[in-house]
């Protein structure tokens, strides 16, 4: 995998990390994107935070992925799913889209805890840029759920959560359940909020995720 560490958008002044698959820059075809939003913890102006869990951790740590990850820096103080963060992140997409080798009907979005809640409201903003979804220990905070109903959505969350209970995800996946043929929900239950570890390290959510595309 081919990690460019640190990049900052020129229109929206948000840093990210960006990793290449290591076929990238080899071959002239587009590739898979997938946008991961870190959990609160990770937020503010030293982007080597963003490496402490999910997909940059992984690939930190030494595993390849055959699409390109985008994965920028929330700052202090607010959380993803702030309408101006929303906004942001969908020019930022918008922008890497035409820079980048992207596949534009392959585009994923996966969050933690935060980030979680971060990509639901994203796409419930901009319901028409993903393919599909993986939150993990999230929720809604715009709660505009009627926008889901065609995005294929994984939910993933520790019954002993004590810090986004998992009413959370459960409530969405009740609501989506008679709307969205392809909404799941995953509770793990001896786990707490950590539920991201085990569910970033199986190779079933990616070969699920990069199955969907755009029609």
């Amino acid at each position: 995998m081919i990690c460019e560490e640190r990049h900052l958008n020129d229109k929206t002044n948000m840093e990210y990390l960006i990793y290449f698959p290591n076929e990238y820059p080899n071959i002239e075809k587009k590739f898979p994107l997938v946008l991961f939003l870190h959990g609160a913890g990770e937020r503010g102006n030293n982007i080597s935070q963003i490496k402490k869990h999910g997909i940059p951790k992984r690939i930190h740590d030494g595993a390849e992925f055959p699409f390109i990850t985008i994965a920028p820096q929330c700052a202090d103080g607010i959380w993803w799913s702030n309408n101006k963060n929303i906004r942001t992140l969908e020019i930022l997409l918008q922008d890497l889209i035409l820079e980048l080798k992207v596949d534009k009907n392959r585009i994923y979005g996966t969050g933690l805890s935060m980030g979680g809640y971060g990509i639901l409201d994203l796409a419930s903003t901009y319901p028409n840029l993903f393919a599909a979804l993986i939150p993990i220990c999230g929720g809604t905070i715009l709660n505009q759920l009627q926008h889901l109903t065609k995005i294929p959505i994984w939910m993933f969350h520790g019954e002993k959560d004590d810090v986004i209970p998992v009413e959370s995800s459960a409530l969405i996946y009740e609501y989506l359940n008679k709307k969205n043929i392809n909404n799941l929900l995953t509770i793990y239950p001896d786990i707490a909020h950590d539920s991201w570890t085990i569910t970033y390290e199986n190779q079933e959510i990616y070969d699920w995720l990069l199955s969907f595309k755009k029609l």
